[in-house]
């Protein structure tokens, strides 16, 4: 389809989740930006969330929910609505036809019948501002190095990126991010702030709650306390991450992996989800449970590009090869471990661009950096052959067998 089409999706079956979920996200440029099971928020989603189409599962209240699709079809002439349901009732595919809707798919869900509606949708659309690319980065386990990851990526970025808006970073956990000390700023507001009504968000109150670093990159911290934290909703974090995406050329989150609505929205929306781990069984295992629980939930599970972090570290019995092997898949980019440069980057509040800029973690990052934003240039450079293969010399690391003697990692007891 080529640039990224935002998608509402409407579903009150449960069961049927997982298909609809699935039959969406396997189009690589669809991001599920607002996810409902109640047809009387449908005519706020469309009117609060930046979209260009809506995805209605009718059933079990078909005429219900085609009442409200008629409502906003009306409000809303240019929105494409395509409905999905198992009825044949006349009267429910006449008023679908008389209200303008892009398509109606009778289940079993033809995946590709969809896939060509909202291919042609996309190919229809006029394309005034594509909306920035959003990054969301995530850890499989605490301190494998994930905000760490993140605000370095950021400032990574900005050098990257002409204009004024360049890289939002956005703190999304909510009570213990330490995305603000890593960079050495004291809030004044934090996303708290944007999230104290389920309206959209207003340019002018982002502007004023971020955070200017000298790098380029706008912060936005995480709450002052836990209580705040408790108030954030799925609906919020949607409306700041669309607002922010409509202002800044790329938008990266850091937050813990979350597997509820809040979680699965960002992850859904997402254009690159860097999942970062370490070469220790407890963290691959972490990861490869995670992403199968994502996958039982209709999230197609090549939207997750593995991150490994501290390679080299002579402390563990796992390689990278074993791990690829555990989470059948390529590892996306690998990281050297250099402990003592990064923890003293983080204890003074700089990035490594300033702290450390010709040490070999400061370059890979980079090389990430260069990886997202210019992905055709570095889709040649293989991981082995890139900057950590050329660092070792072209030689690979000796491999030493785990206790288990299995090329993968042993099984769970």
């Amino acid at each position: 389809m080529g640039a990224a089409i935002r998608t509402i999706l409407f579903n009150a079956d449960e069961a049927s989740a997982p298909e609809l979920r699935q039959g969406l996200l396997s189009s690589a440029d669809v991001r599920l930006v607002a996810e409902l099971d109640e047809p009387s928020l449908l005519p706020q989603a469309a009117a609060q969330f930046p979209c260009e189409v809506i995805v209605a599962h009718l059933d079990p209240m078909a005429k219900v929910v085609m009442e409200v699709l008629v409502q906003v079809a009306a409000a809303n002439p240019r929105l494409p609505i395509i409905a999905i349901s198992d009825t044949t009732d006349g009267e429910i595919l006449l008023r679908a036809m008389k209200a303008g809707l892009k398509g109606f798919l009778v289940k079993p869900l033809n995946v590709e019948e969809l896939r060509g509606l909202l291919a042609q949708i996309s190919a229809d659309r006029v394309v005034t501002r594509e909306p920035g690319k959003l990054v969301s980065v995530v850890g499989s386990a605490g301190g494998v190095g994930a905000t760490i990851l993140a605000t370095n990526l950021a400032v990574e970025m900005a050098a990257l990126v002409e204009g004024e808006h360049k890289v939002a970073l956005l703190d999304f956990d909510f009570r213990f991010g330490q995305v603000a000390t890593l960079l050495d700023l004291e809030p004044q507001f934090t996303v708290a702030d944007l999230c104290s009504t389920p309206e959209q968000v207003d340019p002018e109150m982002v502007e004023k709650a971020l955070l200017k670093h000298a790098s380029g990159v706008s912060v936005l911290a995480r709450p002052a306390t836990f209580q705040q934290a408790e108030c954030i909703t799925a609906a919020h974090c949607a409306n700041v991450i669309t607002t922010l995406q409509e202002m800044f050329s790329y938008v990266i989150i850091d937050g813990p992996m979350r597997s509820d609505p809040g979680g699965r929205m960002i992850l859904d929306a997402a254009d690159y989800n860097l999942m970062v781990l370490q070469l220790l069984v407890t963290s691959v295992r972490n990861a490869d449970r995670m992403v199968q629980e994502l996958s039982a939930q209709g999230f197609a599970r090549e939207r997750i590009q593995y991150v490994c972090n501290r390679v080299g570290r002579e402390s563990a019995y796992l390689e990278p090869a074993q791990v690829e092997q555990s989470l059948r898949t390529r590892l996306f980019h690998q990281l050297p471990d250099e402990w003592k440069t990064v923890s003293s980057a983080i204890n003074v509040g700089r990035p490594l661009s300033i702290e450390a800029p010709r040490s070999r973690v400061r370059q890979a990052v980079r090389e990430l950096a260069m990886k997202l934003h210019k992905p055709a240039a570095s889709s040649e450079t293989s991981v082995a052959g890139g900057l950590l293969g050329r660092l070792l010399g072209g030689r690979a690391r000796p491999t030493r067998t785990p206790p288990s003697a299995a090329a993968a990692l042993p099984a769970p007891a």
